[in-house]
């Protein structure tokens, strides 16, 4: 019986510690190859790349040539330049027409009865321009015609930057969107992870909610990254001038020929070769034709008059009318009170202002240009720096981590969670790649970005700020929305 008793507690002791040894192997054991190896599959690395929506449009893809193309046929701001010039052009042919003659009738000592006399006739009267009034008056709207090819030049730029940036929105957008769908892919992957191993009593319900909330954060940033990517299109479709042409896929890669600027030289073209500055000096010499001519303005012009009338008085005893008598009239008017002063110091301050206003626009040219190359200079610093530093070790760690994966040394969620870090730094390297297009062309346009705004008039070239409006960096230099800390 004793034999019996001790060889049982033997056969307990042994089956404990064979429990407890393997409880120990398994705690050593990583949670994924736990749980997830008897029922999933071997991981195949995905890797972030762009191009991808144009690979799978329906359809022809949309060029940026074809937009351009559509848009000097259809943006109205063009034909609005191109209706300017000819009014201006119409404007200074009327200013160099002389004045119509007149011609009237004239009457003296009219009676009526039987023995009526009097003089009745007609006349011809002409004001002639003296001092050159009408060449001066010719030259100032010539100016105006100068000053109206200017701005159709500048609208022509205008228009041509703001199809380039909003294509190029149109693109960025794109990737995005299939960058956030990956993000809404992997978090759901993750998610699906942890609701299995709280299945098997590793994970906790909070952890699965947690999971679950960030999946659906990413559900969301992907919806709201479509929303933004009709917005774009919207916005290129308006620009081109075809507000109602569908939605389609664009062509184009935002990692090939990025605008290549030299810092210094970009804000010495801009506030020195701009339209704008052009337009200014164009201005200032329209207001030294107008002081010439409110100089010439102080002489009088000549006023003639010549006619003839027919004379009813008889001539003495012989019963015959004198007959025709002729008229005529010169007068000139003297300077005396009014020689055009006030018209003369106008045109001098106008001629002052217009040489600050010119300074001014250089001035603005320059600051807004050190924003836009500064913001230019940071996007192109971050993109390259994601793109020949960041993106590869990120690459790399996640190829490393999948292979780990495959040799049984790491979870599913430790592989999820290092491709999320890559995804993640994939956003950031296109919303720098947007921001290095958007500031880079806007300085290749001279900063001259709206192109639905309606070109300036000869005597509106100085609106503030008007030729001198610049893109939001705000939507361009960091990711839409945050991006989440591990």
């Amino acid at each position: 019986m004793r034999i019996m008793a001790r060889l049982g507690m033997l056969i307990v002791a042994g089956t404990l510690w064979m429990q407890d040894a393997a409880g120990a192997q398994e705690m050593q054991m990583p949670k994924q190859e736990h749980t997830m190896r008897g029922g999933m599959s071997d991981i195949k690395a995905e890797y972030p790349r762009l191009g991808r929506a144009q690979e799978r449009g329906h359809g022809q893809l949309v060029t940026l040539e074809q937009a351009q193309k559509i848009a000097s046929e259809s943006n109205p701001t063009l034909r609005q330049a191109e209706a300017e010039i000819r009014a201006t052009k119409a404007r200074q042919q009327q200013a160099g027409l002389y004045p119509n003659p007149t011609v009237g009738y004239t009457g003296d000592e009219i009676r009526g009865g039987a023995g009526g006399s009097g003089k009745q006739g007609f006349f011809v009267q002409q004001t002639i321009v003296t001092g050159g009034k009408l060449g001066l008056s010719r030259e100032v709207f010539g100016k105006e015609v100068k000053l109206a090819e200017l701005e159709a030049e500048e609208q022509k730029i205008r228009v041509q930057s703001a199809v380039k940036i909003a294509f190029l929105r149109v693109l960025a957008a794109q990737e995005l969107l299939d960058a956030r769908r990956d993000m809404a892919k992997i978090a759901q992957d993750a998610a699906e992870t942890d609701r299995r191993l709280m299945n098997t009593g590793q994970a906790d319900e909070s952890e699965v909610l947690e999971a679950e909330v960030e999946a659906q954060r990413m559900r969301m940033s992907a919806r709201m990254q479509e929303n933004t990517l009709r917005e774009e299109w919207r916005s290129l479709a308006a620009v081109i001038g075809q507000p109602e042409m569908p939605m389609a896929t664009v062509a184009g890669d935002l990692e090939k020929d990025w605008p290549e600027l030299n810092e210094e030289q970009v804000v010495e073209a801009i506030s020195k070769e701009s339209p704008a500055v052009r337009i200014a000096e164009a201005a200032e010499g329209r207001a030294q034709s107008v002081l010439m001519q409110a100089r010439r303005g102080a002489i009088p012009d000549v006023q003639w008059r010549g006619g003839l009338e027919y004379n009813h008085e008889t001539l003495g005893s012989v019963p015959y009318a004198k007959g025709w008598e002729g008229i005529a009239e010169v007068a000139v008017e003297i300077p005396f009170f009014n020689r055009n002063q006030g018209n003369v110091a106008a045109a001098r301050a106008d001629i002052e202002r217009a040489g600050q206003e010119k300074k001014r626009i250089a001035l603005t040219l320059r600051e807004r240009a050190a924003s836009a190359v500064d913001q230019y200079a940071n996007a192109r610093l971050m993109a390259t720096e994601y793109r020949e530093e960041m993106l590869p070790r990120a690459k790399k760690a996640y190829g490393l981590m999948v292979d780990k994966y495959g040799q049984m040394l790491a979870s599913h969620l430790r592989v999820l969670d290092v491709q999320r870090k890559l995804f993640e730094l994939q956003i950031e390297y296109i919303a720098a790649l947007e921001s290095v297009w958007t500031n880079g062309l806007a300085l290749q346009g001279y900063l001259l970005t709206d192109g639905l705004e309606a070109p300036a008039r000869p005597g509106e070239v100085d609106r503030p700020v008007r030729e001198t409006n610049v893109p939001m960096p705000e939507r361009t230099m960091s990711p839409r929305e945050p991006v989440r800390n591990p």
